[in-house]
Protein backbone atom coordinates (compact mmCIF):
# COMPACT_ATOMS: atom_id res chain seq x y z
CA UNK A 1 0.00 0.00 0.00
CA UNK A 2 1.30 3.68 -0.49
CA UNK A 3 1.28 5.73 2.07
CA UNK A 4 1.29 8.63 3.37
CA UNK A 5 -0.56 10.02 -0.14
CA UNK A 6 -4.27 9.59 0.01
CA UNK A 7 -5.40 8.22 -3.04
CA UNK A 8 -8.15 7.43 -5.39
CA UNK A 9 -7.31 3.94 -7.35
CA UNK A 10 -8.43 3.98 -11.12
CA UNK A 11 -7.78 0.40 -11.89
CA UNK A 12 -6.44 -0.56 -15.31
CA UNK A 13 -8.53 -2.61 -18.06
CA UNK A 14 -7.98 -6.35 -18.92
CA UNK A 15 -8.39 -5.21 -22.34
CA UNK A 16 -5.23 -7.67 -23.92
CA UNK A 17 -6.41 -10.98 -25.32
CA UNK A 18 -4.96 -14.13 -23.90
CA UNK A 19 -4.96 -16.26 -26.71
CA UNK A 20 -1.35 -17.15 -26.48
CA UNK A 21 -1.12 -21.12 -25.51
CA UNK A 22 2.32 -21.25 -23.47
CA UNK A 23 0.62 -19.90 -20.51
CA UNK A 24 -1.96 -22.14 -20.52
CA UNK A 25 0.06 -25.16 -21.03
CA UNK A 26 2.56 -24.01 -17.92
CA UNK A 27 -1.19 -23.98 -16.18
CA UNK A 28 -1.32 -27.45 -16.87
CA UNK A 29 1.79 -28.56 -16.07
CA UNK A 30 1.31 -26.67 -12.72
CA UNK A 31 -2.06 -28.60 -11.93
CA UNK A 32 -0.43 -31.71 -12.63
CA UNK A 33 2.36 -31.00 -9.92
CA UNK A 34 -0.82 -30.14 -7.47
CA UNK A 35 0.97 -32.26 -4.76
CA UNK A 36 3.32 -29.04 -4.77
CA UNK A 37 0.55 -26.89 -3.85
CA UNK A 38 1.06 -28.05 -0.21
CA UNK A 39 4.61 -26.63 0.22
CA UNK A 40 5.68 -23.70 1.12
CA UNK A 41 8.10 -20.83 -0.54
CA UNK A 42 11.92 -21.72 -0.51
CA UNK A 43 14.18 -19.22 0.30
CA UNK A 44 16.24 -19.13 -2.75
CA UNK A 45 20.22 -19.72 -1.95
CA UNK A 46 21.09 -17.38 -4.73
CA UNK A 47 18.72 -14.49 -6.86
CA UNK A 48 15.77 -13.17 -5.32
CA UNK A 49 11.74 -13.64 -6.43
CA UNK A 50 10.19 -11.57 -8.80
CA UNK A 51 6.99 -10.18 -8.33
CA UNK A 52 4.21 -7.38 -8.51
CA UNK A 53 0.93 -5.75 -7.15
CA UNK A 54 -1.32 -5.35 -10.55
CA UNK A 55 -3.79 -2.31 -9.79
CA UNK A 56 -6.68 -4.18 -7.85
CA UNK A 57 -8.93 -1.27 -7.62
CA UNK A 58 -10.69 0.76 -4.88
CA UNK A 59 -9.97 -2.32 -2.18
CA UNK A 60 -6.78 -3.73 -3.96
CA UNK A 61 -8.14 -7.29 -5.06
CA UNK A 62 -8.97 -7.23 -8.37
CA UNK A 63 -7.52 -10.38 -9.68
CA UNK A 64 -8.00 -12.46 -12.44
CA UNK A 65 -5.88 -14.79 -14.50
CA UNK A 66 -6.31 -12.62 -17.29
CA UNK A 67 -4.97 -9.45 -15.96
CA UNK A 68 -1.99 -11.71 -14.72
CA UNK A 69 -1.34 -13.49 -18.10
CA UNK A 70 -1.57 -9.20 -19.50
CA UNK A 71 1.19 -8.62 -16.88
CA UNK A 72 3.11 -10.88 -18.08
CA UNK A 73 3.34 -9.99 -21.58
CA UNK A 74 3.68 -6.58 -20.84
CA UNK A 75 6.73 -6.99 -18.42
CA UNK A 76 8.55 -9.46 -20.77
CA UNK A 77 8.56 -12.04 -17.78
CA UNK A 78 6.46 -14.27 -15.31
CA UNK A 79 5.67 -13.41 -11.79
CA UNK A 80 6.94 -15.54 -8.91
CA UNK A 81 4.76 -13.31 -6.12
CA UNK A 82 1.39 -11.54 -6.76
CA UNK A 83 0.69 -9.31 -4.06
CA UNK A 84 -3.11 -8.44 -3.41
CA UNK A 85 -5.05 -7.16 0.07
CA UNK A 86 -7.54 -8.47 1.95
CA UNK A 87 -9.74 -6.15 4.45
CA UNK A 88 -11.08 -7.18 7.31
CA UNK A 89 -14.02 -5.10 7.46
CA UNK A 90 -15.17 -7.21 3.54
CA UNK A 91 -15.76 -9.98 5.87
CA UNK A 92 -14.84 -12.54 3.21
CA UNK A 93 -12.08 -15.36 2.63
CA UNK A 94 -10.41 -14.13 -1.22
CA UNK A 95 -10.79 -17.71 -2.53
CA UNK A 96 -10.99 -16.17 -5.90
CA UNK A 97 -7.76 -14.30 -6.13
CA UNK A 98 -5.91 -17.27 -4.86
CA UNK A 99 -7.44 -19.19 -7.14
CA UNK A 100 -6.50 -17.02 -9.93
CA UNK A 101 -3.34 -16.35 -8.64
CA UNK A 102 -2.14 -20.10 -8.04
CA UNK A 103 -3.83 -21.19 -11.77
CA UNK A 104 -1.72 -18.78 -12.78
CA UNK A 105 1.58 -20.48 -10.94
CA UNK A 106 2.87 -18.12 -8.77
CA UNK A 107 2.38 -17.27 -4.98
CA UNK A 108 -0.02 -14.67 -3.68
CA UNK A 109 1.10 -12.33 -0.77
CA UNK A 110 -1.69 -10.73 1.40
CA UNK A 111 -1.80 -7.78 2.96
CA UNK A 112 -4.40 -8.84 5.53
CA UNK A 113 -5.40 -5.63 6.61
CA UNK A 114 -8.06 -5.06 10.22
CA UNK A 115 -9.29 -2.40 8.02
CA UNK A 116 -13.21 -1.30 7.54
CA UNK A 117 -15.15 1.11 5.13
CA UNK A 118 -14.53 3.60 3.92
CA UNK A 119 -11.33 1.94 3.84
CA UNK A 120 -9.65 6.06 4.30
CA UNK A 121 -5.72 6.46 5.21
CA UNK A 122 -5.00 8.81 8.26
CA UNK A 123 -8.57 7.93 9.52
CA UNK A 124 -8.91 5.94 12.89
CA UNK A 125 -10.93 2.88 13.44
CA UNK A 126 -11.54 1.79 16.96
CA UNK A 127 -13.35 -1.15 16.16
CA UNK A 128 -10.31 -2.83 14.31
CA UNK A 129 -7.82 -1.82 16.79
CA UNK A 130 -5.12 -4.56 17.61
CA UNK A 131 -6.14 -3.92 21.41
CA UNK A 132 -9.90 -5.55 20.61
CA UNK A 133 -7.79 -8.16 18.68
CA UNK A 134 -5.40 -9.34 21.00
CA UNK A 135 -8.27 -9.70 23.31
CA UNK A 136 -10.18 -11.98 21.11
CA UNK A 137 -13.01 -10.40 20.08
CA UNK A 138 -12.35 -11.44 16.35
CA UNK A 139 -11.15 -14.38 16.98
CA UNK A 140 -14.48 -16.37 14.98
CA UNK A 141 -12.93 -14.56 12.31
CA UNK A 142 -9.59 -15.19 12.53
CA UNK A 143 -10.17 -18.81 12.66
CA UNK A 144 -12.77 -19.29 10.19
CA UNK A 145 -10.49 -16.86 7.42
CA UNK A 146 -7.44 -19.53 8.10
CA UNK A 147 -9.38 -22.36 7.59
CA UNK A 148 -10.25 -21.02 4.33
CA UNK A 149 -6.64 -20.64 3.89
CA UNK A 150 -5.62 -24.22 5.04
CA UNK A 151 -8.63 -25.15 2.12
CA UNK A 152 -6.79 -23.47 -0.77
CA UNK A 153 -4.02 -26.27 -0.21
CA UNK A 154 -1.70 -23.22 -2.05
CA UNK A 155 1.55 -21.37 -0.08
CA UNK A 156 0.44 -18.39 1.15
CA UNK A 157 2.34 -15.17 2.06
CA UNK A 158 0.52 -13.42 4.59
CA UNK A 159 1.43 -10.08 5.86
CA UNK A 160 -0.81 -8.41 8.48
CA UNK A 161 -0.66 -4.82 10.07
CA UNK A 162 1.83 -3.66 7.31
CA UNK A 163 3.85 -0.42 7.62
CA UNK A 164 2.72 -0.02 11.80
CA UNK A 165 5.64 2.47 12.16
CA UNK A 166 3.37 4.91 9.45
CA UNK A 167 0.89 7.02 10.60
CA UNK A 168 -1.53 6.67 8.08
CA UNK A 169 -2.98 3.38 8.91
CA UNK A 170 -5.89 3.10 11.86
CA UNK A 171 -3.62 0.27 13.34
CA UNK A 172 -0.80 2.40 13.93
CA UNK A 173 0.15 3.92 17.61
CA UNK A 174 -0.08 7.72 15.87
CA UNK A 175 -4.01 7.00 14.99
CA UNK A 176 -4.49 4.87 17.95
CA UNK A 177 -3.61 7.93 19.85
CA UNK A 178 -2.51 11.30 18.13
CA UNK A 179 -0.73 12.33 21.10
CA UNK A 180 2.07 10.25 19.69
CA UNK A 181 2.60 11.92 16.51
CA UNK A 182 4.18 14.86 18.52
CA UNK A 183 6.04 12.34 21.35
CA UNK A 184 9.68 12.51 20.64
CA UNK A 185 10.55 10.88 23.33
CA UNK A 186 12.17 7.61 23.90
CA UNK A 187 9.16 5.71 24.86
CA UNK A 188 5.38 5.04 23.45
CA UNK A 189 2.96 7.20 25.75
CA UNK A 190 0.70 4.22 25.52
CA UNK A 191 0.72 0.53 25.08
CA UNK A 192 -0.30 0.41 21.42
CA UNK A 193 2.88 -1.28 20.24
CA UNK A 194 2.40 -4.00 22.93
CA UNK A 195 -1.26 -4.67 21.73
CA UNK A 196 -0.04 -4.56 18.24
CA UNK A 197 2.59 -7.22 19.15
CA UNK A 198 0.06 -9.51 21.55
CA UNK A 199 -2.90 -9.02 18.35
CA UNK A 200 0.29 -10.87 15.49
CA UNK A 201 1.20 -13.72 18.67
CA UNK A 202 -2.45 -13.69 18.83
CA UNK A 203 -3.06 -14.56 15.39
CA UNK A 204 -0.60 -16.76 14.67
CA UNK A 205 -1.04 -18.56 17.97
CA UNK A 206 -4.30 -19.58 16.28
CA UNK A 207 -2.66 -20.33 13.12
CA UNK A 208 -0.73 -23.17 15.27
CA UNK A 209 -3.89 -24.40 17.12
CA UNK A 210 -5.37 -24.63 14.14
CA UNK A 211 -2.70 -26.48 12.44
CA UNK A 212 -2.38 -24.32 9.28
CA UNK A 213 0.98 -25.28 7.92
CA UNK A 214 0.52 -23.54 4.07
CA UNK A 215 0.87 -19.61 5.22
CA UNK A 216 4.55 -18.00 6.09
CA UNK A 217 4.09 -14.97 7.91
CA UNK A 218 5.31 -11.18 6.51
CA UNK A 219 6.73 -8.81 8.75
CA UNK A 220 6.44 -5.49 6.85
CA UNK A 221 7.36 -1.59 7.91
CA UNK A 222 7.97 1.46 6.22
CA UNK A 223 11.04 2.27 4.88
CA UNK A 224 11.24 5.37 7.48
CA UNK A 225 9.19 6.04 10.47
CA UNK A 226 6.47 8.24 10.78
CA UNK A 227 7.17 10.06 13.38
CA UNK A 228 10.92 9.94 13.27
CA UNK A 229 11.07 8.71 16.79
CA UNK A 230 13.16 7.14 19.01
CA UNK A 231 10.52 4.63 20.22
CA UNK A 232 9.12 4.37 16.49
CA UNK A 233 11.40 1.91 15.18
CA UNK A 234 10.65 -1.22 13.50
CA UNK A 235 12.59 -3.67 15.53
CA UNK A 236 9.57 -2.21 18.17
CA UNK A 237 6.98 -3.32 17.14
CA UNK A 238 8.64 -7.06 15.74
CA UNK A 239 7.15 -9.77 17.07
CA UNK A 240 9.99 -12.04 17.60
CA UNK A 241 11.62 -14.91 15.55
CA UNK A 242 9.33 -17.35 16.24
CA UNK A 243 6.50 -15.57 14.76
CA UNK A 244 7.90 -14.28 11.30
CA UNK A 245 9.11 -15.90 8.54
CA UNK A 246 9.62 -12.77 6.33
CA UNK A 247 11.00 -9.35 6.86
CA UNK A 248 10.08 -6.60 4.55
CA UNK A 249 9.74 -3.24 3.81
CA UNK A 250 8.07 -1.09 1.43
CA UNK A 251 10.28 2.04 -0.08
CA UNK A 252 9.34 4.00 -3.42
CA UNK A 253 11.11 6.68 -5.25
CA UNK A 254 9.01 9.86 -6.25
CA UNK A 255 5.13 9.49 -5.96
CA UNK A 256 3.93 12.41 -6.12
CA UNK A 257 4.39 16.46 -7.32
CA UNK A 258 4.59 16.93 -3.33
CA UNK A 259 7.39 14.81 -2.99
CA UNK A 260 11.33 14.85 -4.18
CA UNK A 261 12.77 12.62 -6.90
CA UNK A 262 16.08 10.31 -5.67
CA UNK A 263 16.84 6.91 -6.70
CA UNK A 264 15.70 4.17 -4.50
CA UNK A 265 19.18 3.37 -2.84
CA UNK A 266 18.68 6.40 -1.40
CA UNK A 267 15.23 5.95 0.29
CA UNK A 268 16.08 1.25 0.97
CA UNK A 269 20.07 1.83 2.46
CA UNK A 270 19.15 3.59 5.87
CA UNK A 271 16.33 1.61 5.90
CA UNK A 272 17.54 -1.94 4.78
CA UNK A 273 20.44 -1.18 7.46
CA UNK A 274 18.02 -0.87 10.32
CA UNK A 275 15.77 -3.70 8.91
CA UNK A 276 18.58 -6.43 9.10
CA UNK A 277 19.61 -5.61 12.68
CA UNK A 278 16.09 -6.98 13.74
CA UNK A 279 17.02 -9.95 13.46
CA UNK A 280 20.24 -11.95 11.71
CA UNK A 281 18.45 -14.71 9.90
CA UNK A 282 15.15 -14.24 8.32
CA UNK A 283 15.34 -13.34 4.49
CA UNK A 284 14.25 -9.88 3.19
CA UNK A 285 11.42 -8.96 0.95
CA UNK A 286 11.23 -5.12 -0.73
CA UNK A 287 7.40 -5.89 -0.29
CA UNK A 288 6.58 -2.52 -1.97
CA UNK A 289 8.46 -0.30 -4.28
CA UNK A 290 8.16 1.75 -6.86
CA UNK A 291 8.41 5.59 -8.64
CA UNK A 292 5.72 7.89 -10.63
CA UNK A 293 6.47 9.26 -13.91
CA UNK A 294 7.70 12.67 -13.50
CA UNK A 295 9.70 13.59 -16.47
CA UNK A 296 10.69 17.49 -15.30
CA UNK A 297 12.14 16.19 -11.94
CA UNK A 298 13.97 12.55 -13.28
CA UNK A 299 14.39 10.44 -15.51
CA UNK A 300 12.15 6.89 -14.75
CA UNK A 301 13.82 4.81 -16.61
CA UNK A 302 17.24 5.57 -15.25
CA UNK A 303 15.54 4.82 -12.17
CA UNK A 304 15.04 1.60 -12.80
CA UNK A 305 18.35 0.99 -14.63
CA UNK A 306 20.20 1.70 -11.37
CA UNK A 307 17.48 0.53 -8.87
CA UNK A 308 17.92 -3.31 -10.67
CA UNK A 309 21.47 -2.85 -10.57
CA UNK A 310 21.54 -1.81 -6.16
CA UNK A 311 18.87 -4.08 -5.80
CA UNK A 312 21.27 -7.10 -7.00
CA UNK A 313 24.50 -5.68 -5.69
CA UNK A 314 23.65 -4.09 -2.29
CA UNK A 315 21.28 -5.71 -0.27
CA UNK A 316 22.14 -9.25 0.26
CA UNK A 317 19.72 -10.69 2.20
CA UNK A 318 17.11 -9.12 -0.38
CA UNK A 319 15.11 -12.25 -1.91
CA UNK A 320 11.82 -10.89 -2.59
CA UNK A 321 10.68 -7.82 -4.56
CA UNK A 322 7.23 -6.71 -5.71
CA UNK A 323 6.52 -4.02 -7.79
CA UNK A 324 3.78 -1.37 -7.30
CA UNK A 325 1.91 -1.13 -10.75
CA UNK A 326 -0.64 1.30 -10.88
CA UNK A 327 -1.38 4.77 -11.11
CA UNK A 328 -4.16 7.34 -9.20
CA UNK A 329 -4.89 10.51 -9.57
CA UNK A 330 -4.32 13.54 -6.74
CA UNK A 331 -6.27 16.03 -5.31
CA UNK A 332 -4.97 18.58 -7.61
CA UNK A 333 -5.73 16.52 -10.49
CA UNK A 334 -2.28 15.30 -11.32
CA UNK A 335 -1.71 11.58 -11.84
CA UNK A 336 0.71 9.84 -9.96
CA UNK A 337 1.78 7.24 -12.24
CA UNK A 338 3.66 4.18 -10.93
CA UNK A 339 3.04 1.52 -13.67
CA UNK A 340 6.17 -0.19 -15.37
CA UNK A 341 4.76 1.14 -18.73
CA UNK A 342 4.06 4.92 -18.07
CA UNK A 343 6.55 5.57 -20.84
CA UNK A 344 7.89 3.23 -23.41
CA UNK A 345 11.58 4.17 -22.02
CA UNK A 346 10.49 3.25 -18.58
CA UNK A 347 8.90 0.36 -19.56
CA UNK A 348 11.78 -1.01 -21.80
CA UNK A 349 14.34 -0.36 -18.71
CA UNK A 350 11.51 -2.45 -16.44
CA UNK A 351 11.87 -5.21 -19.19
CA UNK A 352 15.23 -5.15 -19.42
CA UNK A 353 16.41 -4.98 -15.73
CA UNK A 354 13.98 -8.13 -15.12
CA UNK A 355 15.40 -10.42 -17.44
CA UNK A 356 18.67 -10.80 -15.16
CA UNK A 357 18.59 -14.25 -13.89
CA UNK A 358 19.12 -12.48 -10.35
CA UNK A 359 15.12 -12.43 -11.10
CA UNK A 360 13.77 -15.99 -10.06
CA UNK A 361 10.16 -16.02 -12.06
CA UNK A 362 8.90 -19.07 -10.76
CA UNK A 363 8.24 -20.17 -7.35
CA UNK A 364 10.43 -22.71 -5.57
CA UNK A 365 8.96 -25.00 -3.24
CA UNK A 366 10.23 -26.62 0.31
CA UNK A 367 8.68 -28.84 2.26
CA UNK A 368 5.79 -27.71 5.00
CA UNK A 369 7.32 -26.49 8.32
CA UNK A 370 6.49 -28.65 11.41
CA UNK A 371 6.81 -26.71 13.73
CA UNK A 372 4.80 -26.45 16.85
Amino acid sequence: MKAPIGKQVFPRPASMETSSVFPFLFIFLFWLMAPLAAQNLQVPEKGAYLGAYIEGGETEDDITLKKLLAFERLSGKPQAIVAFSSFWGQDEFPAAQIKAIAEYGAIPLIFWSPWGVPYEETEPQPEYSPARIAAGEFDGYIVEWLNNARKTKTPLLVDWGLEMNGDWFPWSPSLQDPREKFNSGSKPLTDSISQFIAAWKRIVDIARREKITNIQWVFHTNNFSFPQAKWNTMAAYYPGDDYVDWIGLSAYGMMSCRSSWQHLYKVLDKPYEELVAVTPNKPIMLAEWGVGEFPQQGNKADFFTTAFEHLKTRYPRLKAAIYWHERWQEPNHLWSNLRINSSPRALNAYRIGIQDPFWISRPIFEKPSHRK
